[in-house]
């Protein structure tokens, strides 16, 4: 009988040489794919895909990457929110790629080295549960991923703290082995989102005011794309206290500043929503809802569903409700559905 083909995604980094290792050593015909997006990392991923001993191919996705990710985080920080690309980037671009050389190759599995695990429910969904380690995992990160995409997923790390995934890379020899985990967003390797976005945008951006909830002016600002929810360093305001930025009126070119008890909220509506364990929310229902990749999440209950939206209301105010950040409810480890957030 011939072994299963798996394509998995190879960066070049620790966790995806890792898991491709895994794969080999429990039977199938493994095959690392590149995907060429931005300044990618061939060189590396190449090196580990021959030292295993299996197929390498890189696949041209700069101009769909472009186009789904980097011209979607600049929009949405033109628009006043704060987006979460690499969400974005693994619904449209890592998956479909894999999909498409999984396609190519004539593969039954495609897989990543994600600190997260896949299982399929007593109701018939697949589901993203969370990984082994709690400092790891990503399960916020693949909340938009559809049951298609999950149904054909593999994510062998899941079940490895990251200390013992690093023991087997220098176990096996992977000259990777002590690399840094990626930081922060691939294509602004520097941070500066502001300058990033300035760069790619055919107009200037105006400075604007500074006001408090009432409209009075505090003080002029950069730009609102220098800004987020919850902000509190940079704002160069003389009011004697620390402040912090509670909105953002992209309408008047305004940020609005106020204190720390304004952050403040239990509503939260998110819109573009993916359900994943379940296939249907009910008022009433009660979750635990993460409004950041940080957050360690607040229990929930349904208020409202209707066409893509859901609106949940926390048990206890949560800070610093993001526009443009995901909402990701739990039951449980499993990630019963997410979407992004448009109101808090």
């Amino acid at each position: 009988m011939d072994k299963k083909k798996v394509v998995i995604g190879m960066s070049g980094g620790v966790d995806s040489s890792v898991a491709a290792y895994l794969l080999k050593e429990q039977g199938y015909e493994v095959i690392g794919v590149n995907m060429d997006v931005w300044q990618g990392e061939q060189e590396d991923a190449r090196t580990v895909a021959d030292s295993l001993g299996i197929k390498y191919a890189v696949y041209d996705y700069r101009e769909q990457f472009k186009r789904d990710v980097v011209d979607y985080f600049v929009e949405e920080y033109m628009a006043g929110r704060t987006p979460n690309p690499c969400n974005m980037c693994n619904r449209r671009i890592k998956w479909e790629c894999l999909l498409k050389a999984a396609k190519d190759f004539d593969a039954e599995y495609i897989a990543t080295g994600h600190y997260a695990r896949i299982d399929k429910l007593a109701n018939g969904r697949y589901a993203i549960c969370n990984s082994v380690t709690a400092t790891k995992d990503q399960t916020y990160a693949l909340c938009n991923l559809t049951q298609e995409q999950l149904a054909h997923t593999l994510m062998p790390i899941g079940e490895y703290e990251k200390d013992k995934v690093r023991q087997i890379a220098k176990d096996i020899g992977i000259h990777i082995a002590d690399k840094a985990d990626s930081q922060d967003i691939c294509f602004i390797s520097d941070g500066d989102y502001a300058s990033f976005i300035s760069s790619n945008i055919d107009k200037t951006i105006e400075i604007g005011e500074f006001v408090d909830k009432t409209g009075k002016k505090l003080g002029t600002h950069k730009g609102i794309i220098h800004y987020t929810i919850g902000q509190r360093k940079g704002l160069n305001l003389p009011m004697g206290h620390p402040v912090f930025v509670t909105d953002i009126n992209v309408k008047d070119n305004q940020v609005v500043i106020g204190e720390s008890e304004d952050l403040f909220t239990t509503r939260v509506i998110a819109s573009q929503f993916n359900y994943m364990a379940v296939d249907r929310m009910e008022p009433g229902e009660e979750y635990v809802g993460k409004i950041r990749y940080a957050h360690k999440g607040t229990k929930c209950k349904i208020v409202k569903t209707w066409d893509d939206k859901v609106e949940i209301e926390f048990i206890e105010p949560v800070r610093a409700v993001t526009p443009g950040q995901n909402l990701v409810l739990y039951i449980g480890e499993y990630v019963a559905g997410g979407g992004v957030i448009v109101r808090g």
